[in-house]
């Protein structure tokens, strides 16, 4: 089959933005937009000011409880880390986040939009790129990022989208020979292209530069910050602590299911008395 070179997180979330059969998506076609939400602190918040909030997040696996009512914000326009050990819970919330895990309880709003009534329209305004995404190694880059506008023609110039895709890879003339000659760097630069290609509002990145060698991470994390410069609010996970400090406005740490602690990296490092964020992350979770 085409899709499964794919990855199955993005396929489902393709055919969730599309309205196939391949995922239960919400009936519901109005979009009710709550301008002040509550978190687990009493505070009111103005839904306009966030691009994300989390507010008593739960999520059980029978008796295994991954996420343990977690709350956090991520402002407009802002490049957000989430941090933590394995097994911590930083997946679980990304992909829940994505719409491609239910919520067991609690709330989780995507530029207003309640995911967990509204989460069709929410797919439609973010995109999810998972650590291990894959891209069809029969197509050439540029025809797998004509196979992903295509997804979005309802809405979107596909022209436009491929040639916006097309820059934010910058492959130069290789973004015409097939995937299946690329590098591991290649690859990513092309699967980030593919993530940030509709413009979404929300660019949710798990692990961004796992594996990478230092000039491809680094020319990855340059796309990423000129895109989140345009306005594009950027959401990621990373075990890399230099990336996390260097591209991050923000971080959240995940320890068993709950956040431990937020705050910019400056703030962490003093609250700490640290010299970088990985003392930081050593320092809360041992």
């Amino acid at each position: 089959m085409l899709l499964r070179g794919l990855g199955a997180a993005f396929v489902v979330a393709l055919a969730a933005v599309r309205n196939l059969q391949y995922v239960d998506s919400d009936s519901s076609a109005l979009i009710c937009c709550r301008r002040d939400l509550m978190l687990g602190n009493g505070q009111a918040l103005s839904a306009g000011s966030y691009a994300v909030v989390v507010d008593k997040l739960f999520k059980s696996y029978g008796k295994f409880e991954a996420l343990r009512g977690i709350s956090f914000t991520v402002k407009q326009g802002e490049v957000f880390g989430l941090i933590g050990p394995n097994g911590a819970g930083k997946t679980t919330t990304l992909r829940i986040i994505s719409t491609l895990l239910q919520i067991t309880s609690g709330t989780v709003t995507v530029v207003g939009t309640d995911i967990g009534k509204h989460a069709e329209r929410a797919r439609k305004i973010l995109s999810y790129l998972p650590e291990d995404a894959g891209a069809y190694k029969n197509l050439t880059g540029r025809e797998y990022l004509q196979f992903i506008a295509n997804f979005f023609e309802d809405w979107h110039d596909v022209g436009e989208m491929v040639a916006r895709g097309v820059s934010i890879a910058d492959l130069g003339e290789r973004i015409d020979d097939k995937v299946e000659t690329y590098s591991k760097g290649m690859a990513r630069r092309l699967l980030v292209a593919r993530a940030l290609i509709s413009n979404p509002k929300l660019a949710i990145l798990d692990e961004l530069t796992s594996g990478l060698d230092v000039i491809n991470a680094r020319e990855i994390r340059k796309i990423v910050k000129d895109t989140a410069a345009t306005g594009t609010t950027v959401l990621l996970s990373s075990h890399n602590m230099l990336e996390v400090e260097l591209m991050c406005d923000r971080i959240a740490l995940i320890n068993d299911g709950r956040i431990v602690e937020t705050g910019t990296p400056s703030e962490l490092k003093s609250r700490y008395s640290s010299s970088n964020i990985e003392e930081v992350f050593t320092k809360v979770v041992k």
